[in-house]
């Protein structure tokens, strides 16, 4: 991707939060397009602006920053949703991951993750603040579990971490449908993850960083 600075939207519904992070990012010469003040603002400026970026208190009047996102995934819109959160609830991080949200930070360390948190976002990669992940232990995966895949498996890996579909996975690595899921549940065996729902796609989403 091209180092211009991404186009972005933030909402807020603490007048002071807002105005700290609007200052903070026309500061940094980033592409601010707007800023809202609940849910409603938020999503609307979502649609008419079509930023790359939307920086989201998890919850504001109207739409919470988890409905907005799960609109905008409905909609198929484009924009990578970030969520700035005071809660350290590991139900909600669980949630956020299973919507495809791309960032999420704790308000309190929001200034000083924010620019790492676009930077990341902008490159397509997910950016889950490590500050997060400590508090409601997540716990870190063990290296050598992942030295157990093989290269085609870590390969799957990456893509499911890109949300790509078994069958565009098929389609890009030239092999069969079948074979994406054989390799799944192979993978899901031996990184002894929970066979539920979109687990395989929020471990790949937690652990992209050690995939790369």
């Amino acid at each position: 991707m091209s180092n211009t600075k991404p186009s972005i939207i933030i909402a807020d519904d603490h007048p002071l939060l807002l105005k700290g992070l609007s200052d903070f990012l026309i500061e940094k010469g980033y592409n601010l397009l707007g800023s809202g003040s609940d849910g409603r603002e938020a999503y609307n400026l979502i649609t008419q602006k079509n930023p790359d970026i939307a920086i989201l208190d998890i919850q504001m009047p109207f739409m919470s920053g988890l409905e907005i996102a799960k609109q905008c995934k409905g909609a198929q819109i484009e924009t990578k949703i970030v969520l700035i959160t005071l809660h350290k609830e590991k139900e909600l991080y669980q949630k956020a991951k299973e919507l495809n949200i791309f960032g999420y930070i704790l308000k309190e360390f929001a200034l000083e993750e924010i620019e790492n948190c676009i930077k990341t976002v902008k490159d397509g990669a997910p950016f889950f603040s490590d500050r997060i992940k400590e508090l409601i232990g997540v716990v870190p995966v063990e290296v050598s579990e992942l030295d157990t895949l093989t290269p085609s498996e870590k390969k799957i890996l990456k893509l499911i971490a890109q949300d790509k579909t078994n069958k565009e996975i098929a389609s890009q690595l030239f092999i069969s449908y079948r074979t994406v899921e054989k390799h799944r549940s192979n993978i899901i065996t031996k990184l002894k993850i929970e066979p539920k729902t979109n687990s395989l796609l929020i471990w790949a989403k937690e652990h992209h960083d050690k995939l790369l």
